[in-house]
């Protein structure tokens, strides 16, 4: 370890939270208000039902299990790069990004929830730079060993396919 003191929690959730969340509100009453325009599939809300719940409870097991490894790891002052951050390094952002807001618009049968993702993923894009400066000065070498051999934001990254790297 390099750094000193504590290492940020919320890292730049905040950040993205500040746009993220009124967009998704503002989706899901205008999805609400005009559902006949932003739904899947009108008058099929039960078909979507079943796997929106289903990749809902994934969505909540993967972040509630991402955020007790990340907890830890703040609590030990080390670098967590095992179970889901040995898949990506960011798995927090994957969870909500990738998971939660699909499972959400397949629940409110919305694509304009879903447009979400896209706004999340975008906002993750620009304030994530931030995030990685400050994991490099605290954790150095190891940090820098560890973003080079893990996918930033898929799990399965079409880099590792291509190029047959780890």
């Amino acid at each position: 370890m390099n750094g000193t003191g504590k290492l940020n929690f919320l890292g730049v959730g905040p950040r993205i939270a500040l746009v993220l969340l009124p967009w998704l509100t503002v989706s899901i009453i205008l999805s609400s208000i005009y559902h006949e325009i932003f739904s899947y599939i009108s008058g099929a809300k039960n078909f979507l039902l079943i796997p929106g719940i289903v990749l809902m409870l994934f969505a909540l097991i993967f972040y509630f299990s991402t955020v007790r490894l990340l907890l830890s790891g703040l609590k030990e002052t080390k670098l967590v790069t095992t179970g889901p951050y040995s898949a990506c390094q960011n798995p927090l952002y994957f969870s909500i990004v990738v998971l939660f807001i699909p499972a959400l618009s397949l629940l409110l049968n919305s694509w304009l929830v879903l447009s979400t993702s896209i706004v999340g993923y975008l906002l993750f894009i620009i304030n994530i730079k931030k995030e990685y400066n400050e994991l490099e000065k605290f954790f150095g070498e190891s940090y820098i060993k560890y973003r080079n051999e893990t996918p930033e934001f898929f799990p399965l990254s079409p880099k590792k396919w291509l190029h047959g790297d780890k």
